[in-house]
Formats: structure tokens, sequence, C-alpha cells
């Protein structure tokens, strides 16, 4: 394409992406520090059985299938004069900041009392989170155009996504001396208020100064279709479905470690710290920063698939190892190796999905990012289900359906490093399989991407004509 082709809005520049990155590191703090400890909360501290948590968060999947896509299809036939996704954005954000502090506030007896305001408050968190989270998601492929401009983009975006996780997994360390206390209830509130004046601060950013939607894109809601039909539309992309599994695969992964870090640390490493313990998970993200930029040079040389299954690869290799450390110092070590395969799988995944909504827009002349966002936002919401019922059976199995850190065996420990190790690279396993028949290669790609922008081309002329 020649520079007169170009639209001077589709030029990337680091201050535009860091600008759009506040929108992901105020996503990524709520999701991360929810997924960090929600479910050691309410198993330790709230002291919920742990097939109690697991039903609630069966529940909440299936409203997350009816939630995340239906928001979805909404916002891409919206035509309001604020645009398609910033109305949404504000509407999610506010009263987000507030359940995301009502979730550590339940009524400790009596048990199905907490659990009624477990799955209540999980669904109406679910609802504020999604509104927000999938809105600004969906700006990355229509503020970010190509392949060189994505991974750029990305490796920004996922930088600012670190500092965020690090700031979900070690803050909370600094109000809470140990996590599995139930004497510590009040620690958890004092944690959610601060963590929610940050991600105010954020937002505010985001929605100030870090997007512009589109003009070509301001009369896509008029060609969008029907919910029942976005959904087949979605499913029907063999790209998409592909896709899906593998992102699942590297969700499950994201979900459980995290999720598991607070009882692993004090069973497995013997760390029973909050700070020691956030530090060592900390290390892994701190790792993920630093292989940012040697990833984006992969993604540049080998594309979005093969850096996909490259980056799953990784990771299984670098899991290995927590099957069989025993201390903080093996910890910290193994934790920055897993870094790598985290700062993979980090970088491609919207880079990935971009290439899918291009291809789609080319075929159906409609873009619909929130359509695929909303159903890969459900995706991702179900890995977290298959997370909590995978603790839940192996806690059940090794009998430590209740918390009781006094009574742990040898059972409950290989358990935990089960759960941490064989159960994420199974589904990473089946999520190279899949990948590897990903039809959308180097060459591809930057096909796509190269006749997409010459439909936004069209489409704006088209706009300013009239």
């Amino acid at each position: 394409m020649t520079e007169e082709g170009k639209d001077e809005e589709e030029e990337y520049s680091l201050k535009k992406a860091v600008k759009f990155s506040f929108g992901g590191f105020t996503d990524v703090i709520f999701f991360q520090f929810f997924t960090f400890l929600i479910f050691t909360f309410y198993f330790s501290v709230a002291e919920l059985h742990a097939g109690l948590i697991s039903l609630g968060f069966i529940i909440w999947s299936i409203w997350n299938a009816i939630n995340d896509p239906l928001l979805g299809a909404i916002s891409d036939r919206s035509g309001l004069r604020w645009g398609r996704r910033k109305p949404f954005i504000i509407l999610g954000i506010i009263p987000l900041i507030i359940v995301n502090i009502l979730l550590w506030t339940p009524p400790l007896e009596p048990k199905p009392l907490t659990f009624i305001y477990f799955l209540i408050i999980i669904i109406v968190w679910e609802l504020f989170y999604t509104m927000y989270s999938l809105n600004q998601t969906s700006l990355f492929p229509e503020m970010f155009r190509d392949l060189d401009q994505r991974a750029k983009a990305n490796t920004s975006i996922q930088f600012f996504q670190v500092i965020s996780l690090l700031i979900a997994f070690i803050l909370p360390s600094l109000f809470i001396p140990r996590y599995n206390n139930p004497a510590y209830y009040m620690e958890y509130i004092y944690t959610a208020i601060t963590i929610s004046i940050i991600c105010a601060v954020g937002g505010f950013i985001f929605i100030k100064f870090g997007f512009k939607e589109r003009i070509e894109f301001s009369k896509e809601h008029e060609r969008a279709p029907s919910f029942l039909k976005a959904l087949k539309y979605s499913f029907g992309n063999k790209s998409f479905r592909l896709f899906l599994i593998g992102n699942f695969a590297i969700w499950f992964g994201f979900g459980m470690i995290p999720t598991l870090m607070p009882l692993y640390g004090d069973v497995c490493l013997h760390v029973q710290d909050s700070f020691l313990l956030s530090l060592i998970l900390g290390t892994g993200f701190v790792a993920a920063a630093l292989f940012m930029f040697l990833w984006r040079i992969i993604v540049h040389k080998l594309g979005a698939k093969n850096s996909f299954i490259l980056s799953l690869i990784v990771f299984i290799i670098a899991l290995l190892p927590l099957l069989f450390i025993a201390d903080a110092i093996l910890g910290f070590l193994f934790f920055f190796i897993l870094g790598i395969g985290l700062a993979g799988v980090m970088i491609v995944r919207d880079v990935t999905i971009a290439a899918i909504i291009d291809e789609d827009e080319l075929t159906t002349g409609t873009r619909r990012e929130g359509s695929f966002y909303g159903v890969n936002g459900f995706i991702i919401k179900l890995s977290n289900v298959a997370v909590f019922v995978s603790i839940a059976i192996v806690f059940i199995g090794t009998n430590w359906d209740i918390f009781d850190i006094t009574t742990i065996t040898g059972a409950n420990e290989f358990g935990l490093r089960s759960l941490m190790v064989f159960f994420p690279m199974g589904f990473m396993i089946i999520g190279i399989l899949a990948m590897s028949y990903f039809p959308i290669n180097k060459e591809k790609y930057d096909k796509i991407t190269e006749d997409a922008r010459k439909l936004h081309l069209k489409k704006k002329e088209s706009i300013l004509s009239k």
C-alpha cells in the first residue's frame, strides 16, 4: 500500500499504545485479583465447602454462556452517538469498582447464607466486569491494523498487564499476612478497597485518553446480525473454533496457577509468609515482561499460528519443575523460567483473534469484535470453571473438602502438585493439536490485514461522502 493510501489514524505510535494499555491494566487487576484469591478466601476464610464453591462457579458459567455473548452482540449493534464501545465501558467500570469490594464482605454464618451471597455477588461482579472488559478488548483490532502494529502494541499492552499482575498478586500481601487464615477477613476488605481505587484511576486514564473509535466503523451497527445469528456466524468460523480451544488451554493455566498458589506455596514450598509467596508468583511475571520483546520478534518471524504453538510447548516444559520443587529458592528460580512461557502465551492471544475478526469482516462485510470477544470471554470464564471443578474433584478425592491446614497429607500435597502441572499440561497438549490445524498462517495473515485495510478505506470514504 502506498503512503497516500494509508489513513494517518492507522499509524502506530508508542504513545498511542501506552495510553491504550491502561484499559488492559485496569482489566487485568480486577480479573487477576479475583482469580488469585477468590477460592482461597471462600474456602479458607469464609470456610465454604469446596463442592459448594465449585457448584457456585458452575452456575456462574451458565450465566456467562448468556451474559458474555449477549453483551458482545448488543455492543456490536449499538448506534449511540458516543460510540459503540465507550458507553458500555463507562457503565461497566463505575459499578464494578464498588462490587469489587462487596466480593469480600460475605456473612460468615450461617453457611447457606454465605453460599447464596457468594453466588449472587460473583454473578453481579461478572455482569459489570464483562461490560467493561469485553468492550475495551474489542477495541484492540480496531486500533492496531496489521501483524506488525499488533505485535508492537501488544508488547506495550502486555508489559502494562505484567505490572497489573504484580499489583494483583503482591499488593494483597501488604495487607494480608497469611492468605489462608480466617483471622484476616477485614484485611481482604482493605485490600479490595485499595485495588478499586487503583482501577478507578487506570480506568479514567483509559476512557479519557486511551482510545478513539474509528469513523469507518460508526455505521457497523446497521449491518450487525441478531444475537442468534451472531452466535451462528462466530461458531461457524473454523479459525475461531480452533483458536477457542487453544485459548481455553492458555486460560486454564492462567487460572490454575494463581488460584492455587496460596495453598501450593504453603503446602509444597513451605512458604507461609504471604509477601514472600506473592514475590515468588510475581517473579514469573517479571520474567514475562523481560521476555516480551523476544516473543515480539518471534511473532514477527513465525507469525501468530506458529508462535501460538511454540508458546504452549515452552509453557508445558516450564511447568514440569513445579511437580518437584520444595523450597522458596527453587520456587523463585523455576517461576522465573515459567515466565518465558507466560510471555509467549500473553503475546499471541490478541494478535491471533484480531486476524480472525478481520477475516470474518472480509467474509460478511460487518465488523463484529464484540461478538467474537463475547464468545471468547465465555470460554475464558468456562476455563475458570474447569479450574474450580478440577480443584473440587481433587480436594474431595483426597479428603480435603473442608479447610484445615493441620491435617495435610501426602495425598493432599500430590493433588496440589498435579493440579499445578498435569492438569494444565493436558489442556495445553489439546491446544497444540487444535492450533496445528489453524488455517491462518503468516502469509495469509498479512493478506487478510491488507485486504481489511482496503475495505476500511472504502467504508470511511462511503461515510464521509454522505
